[in-house]
């Protein structure tokens, strides 16, 4: 990604960064046209700039040389909207995986400014994605603009009753998004241009600035193109999704050195389980199940290789050790705890 702040810039980092860009005019955009634009699915009409700002329809694209905008010519249904809102659901158990938060913006404006700042050019995406929303320049109300906010890292567009391949994806390509999935719905609807069948395809921008097919998405490494189609069309996810979306986070995890329990919702929901699990161990008056769970609290919080008998320990029964361990966030904190144990 361009323009952004290294992966795990505070929030305050990147506010500075932001607030000193901010004193700089953002580049304009140089993007050829691209000819021969088509925008199957939708019907023109007249749109002046103002009134593409006040716009509450959907459109394709907006031309702000002619004031020209491709509008769908279906109203939007659920079979379109499906996909990106379980996309979005995706994103969130792939986040819990990795330990770190996914912003999805869902459908927005991604624009091209003229020199004067103001729009000339304007898609609206079916979803967009960003990995790294805490180190990226991300879009603060009114859409992205090229060359200002950072690109998102996947654009979805939902092909129902439209074909992008002939217009907005040749746009896409132009304009140097680095990722973009077409999705073609498994609902069929009479009104779906020919040519188009159920399934996803995952775009990703080459070093010479065109787009290829490719079976796995770059950004969510290892989510393959169908696993993908599969869970946008799940009411519910399944058990096979879920799994897959586990692999994908903990795949993005290993490579920033993140996990589930840097996720404070399921750190504390797996110290839930360890509590439950000590309920129970008691109630059989199991002593070796308490011990179990006391390894265990032992390496995930205070890891490995810290010292299983040192002399603070002895004599504390399991039960207490437990009890000291669920208190503590990290290895000092442990310590002071121990330390402030009454001794006889």
């Amino acid at each position: 990604m361009s323009q952004t702040e290294p992966i795990g810039a505070t929030p305050a980092d990147v506010a500075r960064t932001r607030a000193a860009a901010s004193t700089v005019t953002p580049p304009v955009a140089e993007t050829p046209e691209p000819e021969g634009l088509e925008f199957p699915g939708c019907r023109p009409m007249r749109l002046t700039a103002r009134a593409a700002e006040r716009f509450e329809g959907r459109f394709e694209y907006w031309d702000g040389e002619t004031d020209t905008a491709w509008v769908v010519r279906e109203p939007v249904s659920d079979t379109h909207e499906q996909p990106g809102e379980a996309l979005a659901q995706c994103c969130r158990e792939i986040a819990l995986a990795r330990g770190s938060g996914i912003k999805c913006l869902g459908s927005m404006d991604l624009w091209l400014r003229d020199e004067h700042g103001r729009r000339r050019k304007i898609l609206q995406a079916d979803q967009a994605v960003y990995l790294h929303p805490r180190a990226s320049r991300l879009p603060e109300g009114d859409g992205m603009a090229v060359a200002v906010h950072d690109f998102p890292d996947v654009v979805l567009e939902v092909d129902h009753t439209t074909d992008v391949r002939r217009g907005k994806l040749k746009l896409y390509e132009a304009w140097g998004f680095p990722e973009v999935w077409v999705e073609v719905p498994e609902r069929f609807s009479p009104s779906r241009p020919r040519g188009l069948y159920p399934g996803l395809t995952i775009l990703l921008l080459d070093d010479d600035g065109r787009y290829r097919s490719l079976p796995s998405s770059r950004a969510f490494p290892g989510w393959r193109a169908q696993e993908i189609h599969a869970a946008m069309n799940e009411l519910d996810l399944s058990e096979g999704t879920s799994n897959v979306l586990y692999r994908v986070g903990t795949t993005l995890g290993d490579v920033e050195g993140t996990g589930p329990d840097a996720t404070p919702w399921l750190r504390r929901l797996g110290r839930g389980n360890y509590q439950e699990g000590l309920a129970e161990g008691e109630a059989r008056g199991r002593a070796e199940e308490i011990a179990g769970i006391k390894e265990k609290l032992m390496e995930r919080i205070l890891g490995p290789d810290f010292p299983r008998d040192l002399p603070e320990l002895a004599g504390l029964p399991d039960r207490r050790i437990v009890d000291l361990l669920l208190q503590s966030a990290d290895e000092s904190d442990f310590r002071a705890r121990l330390s402030a144990v009454p001794r006889r």
